[in-house]
């Protein structure tokens, strides 16, 4: 079964927007060990739902946008660690990392 996210404001889910500022250079091996992370790690974390990346087109910025069932789920995995080595390395390869919790609020939709 594949889970993708969901942009819905009925549904109360955590959502993390992790901004990772890097040089562009160490851009892909950010988002190698962040993948790496998510499938080794991440989602065997209990309430994980998803994780996806996105990579700026002038190379300096990675954004970890994931979902976790819950803040109590999400805080939980922080003292995971397996987890904490993981957001330890790619604290390493980012110059700044400024993680942050939202709920979605208002989604528009096309349909």
């Amino acid at each position: 079964m594949t889970v993708t996210a969901s942009i819905d404001s009925t549904r109360p889910v955590a959502t993390l927007i992790n901004v990772f500022t890097v040089a562009p250079e160490r851009q892909q091996e950010l988002i190698a060990l962040l993948a790496q992370a998510t499938e080794e790690t991440m989602k065997h974390q209990p309430g994980f739902i998803c994780a996806n990346f996105h990579a700026s087109e002038d190379g300096q910025r990675v954004i970890n946008y994931a979902q976790w069932e819950s803040e109590q789920h999400y805080r939980t995995m922080l003292t995971n660690p397996e987890a904490r080595v993981h957001m330890d390395q790619a604290a390493t390869i980012a110059t700044d990392v400024q993680p942050r919790l939202f709920q979605v609020v208002s989604s528009h939709p096309k349909g």
